[in-house]
């Protein structure tokens, strides 16, 4: 025969007869707990001793003796056999109830009704779950001991955990780090710790991370204490975020800044580490109050500043490869991790509107240096003051875009088109050369001659332009012909048989004519 529950004051205990049974007259047997009865000299069982007294809402204990598709019978000790539900059997949706119990397991329901409209005895599994879990979970709650459920739902934001209620387990707190794919709990027994609690609104928060961290913390407390300042320690990337990355010290994690990751700029650090990566780092702080330790990768690595502090000096030329073009100049890394500035005043010795006329990114270029600030860890580099090397601006339109960059080869082009020909040849070819200039030029001039001195015989006014040198016939054209004309040698208006040449010689008179 079963019993009812004696853990609360809500569970009903057994009586001597239940309420609803009249107890034959007849003395109880000694020593037989009130089964038995002494009635007429004769020794009879007392039916209503076995009988459970109990009330709406108490909970009770039952064996399950039959298994339908839509309910459950449970035995309780009671006149009739108590009916389960199935909506009432489990707080999980659309359940089986061969996959809630079994025949012959032992249950506890809470009774609904001790009789409905059709006189059954009508109970709840899961609300007698439901109160001895609350039960449970506030005095969980009041004491700090963890409780244990199982993962029935992935929702979004965390994980729902079967308490006898719904517990919801935010995702933040399933782990000691951030759990990628939760799917990976579904149907896993976990211990968590109840850190907020709402009856009035069946409201249940779990915390899987308090009990680990809990766990940990001892462990924590001595890796902390074998830590030192300055010291260099060996763990694994368990993390990434934008502002840097976790390292896992066998058991306690320390961050890398973005700023500790490498001497050189850094946009991400998935650039420099990945998860899983062991990497080698320096313990720059501890708080030990607060249980953070601050790491640094650079510092286990060669700083590229002090080679160029140890092994150059300003005015050095080094070559650099172009990194980043700004308004104001170019940045050049001379060194992996060391970049210095080449102002847009330094770029060439012609003007430059914009960096991007003389250098596109990625460009090798050599470069002077000007300066070397080690306190500020920063390089002024010059492009112009290289010796052999000269930036020549390219054109831009009107938006200030770059259309095309100048050929800087092309004087070269021509020195070697030049000396391929014969120069020998020139060379014998150029006193007729001259001559043929001395005559021509100013047979073309003399039109202009004859507007300046119309006094004069069109014949004779031929051989006075050819004494004037080039440049009285520059001056000419620029309407000085007048002042000009009076300073023809009269000999050569006369007629004259000698004439000078463009170059103030002396030529013979049978070439000076222009026929």
């Amino acid at each position: 025969m079963s019993t009812t529950l004696t853990e609360s004051p809500a569970v009903a205990e057994p009586t001597a007869a239940a309420p609803e049974t009249e107890a034959p007259a007849g003395n109880v047997v000694p020593g037989s707990d009130g089964l038995l009865l002494e009635v007429d000299g004769k020794i009879v069982p007392n039916y209503a001793a076995t009988l459970v007294n109990f009330d709406d809402g108490d909970v009770v204990q039952g064996t399950v003796v039959q298994i339908d598709r839509d309910e459950v019978l449970v035995d309780i000790g009671y006149k009739s056999e108590g009916v389960i539900p199935v909506n009432e059997l489990s707080i999980r949706k659309n359940v089986n109830p061969a996959d809630e119990v079994s025949l012959g397991e032992e249950v506890d329901a809470l009774v609904v009704t001790k009789e409905d409209a059709d006189g059954r005895l009508v109970l709840s599994k899961k609300r007698a779950k439901f109160e001895k879990a609350w039960r449970k979970i506030e005095e969980a709650a009041e004491s700090g001991e963890p409780v244990e459920g199982t993962v029935i739902e992935v929702v979004k934001g965390g994980l729902i955990v079967d308490l006898g209620i719904r517990g919801f387990l935010p995702a933040s707190l399933v782990d000691i780090r951030r759990v990628q794919d939760l799917d990976e709990f579904r149907a896993t027994t976990v211990r968590c710790k109840v850190i907020e609690l709402n009856r009035s609104r069946n409201n249940v928060v779990l915390s899987r991370r308090a009990i680990l961290e809990e766990e940990r913390r001892e462990v924590r407390q001595q890796i902390i204490g074998s830590l030192e300042r300055g010291s260099v320690v060996e763990g694994a990337i368990s993390n990434i975020v934008d502002f840097g990355a976790f390292v896992d010290l066998d058991g306690i994690d320390g961050l890398i800044h973005i700023s500790e990751l490498s001497w050189s700029h850094v946009n991400h650090p998935s650039e420099v580490v990945s998860i899983g990566d062991v990497v080698k780092v320096k313990v720059l702080d501890i708080d030990h109050d607060r249980q953070r330790i601050s790491l640094g990768l650079k510092q286990t690595q060669e700083d590229p500043w002090q080679k160029v502090i140890d092994t150059h000096h300003i005015g050095d030329v080094l070559e650099g490869t172009v990194t980043k073009i700004v308004s104001f100049g170019a940045f050049v890394e001379i060194y992996n991790g060391v970049e210095g500035l080449v102002h847009i005043s330094e770029l060439s010795e012609q003007h430059v509107e914009n960096p991007r006329q003389v250098l596109n990114e990625a460009d090798v270029v050599r470069v002077r240096i000007l300066e070397i600030d080690t306190e500020r860890r920063r390089l002024s580099l010059s492009a112009k003051q290289v010796d052999g090397q000269e930036l020549v601006p390219a054109e831009l339109n009107e938006e200030g875009e770059v259309i095309t960059p100048k050929d800087h080869d092309v004087e070269e082009a021509i020195a070697e088109a030049l000396g391929d020909l014969d120069l020998g040849d020139l060379s014998e070819a150029a006193p007729e050369a001259e001559a043929e200039a001395a005559t021509e030029a100013p047979a073309e001039e003399a039109a202009p001659a004859e507007e300046a001195a119309p006094e004069a015989e069109v014949a004779e006014e031929a051989p006075a332009a050819e004494e004037a040198p080039a440049e009285d016939a520059g001056d000419s054209a620029d309407g000085n012909l007048e002042d000009a004309a009076p300073e023809v040698d009269p000999a050569l208006e006369a007629g004259s048989a000698d004439t000078v040449d463009a170059d103030g010689d002396e030529a013979p008179a049978a070439e000076a004519p222009a026929e």
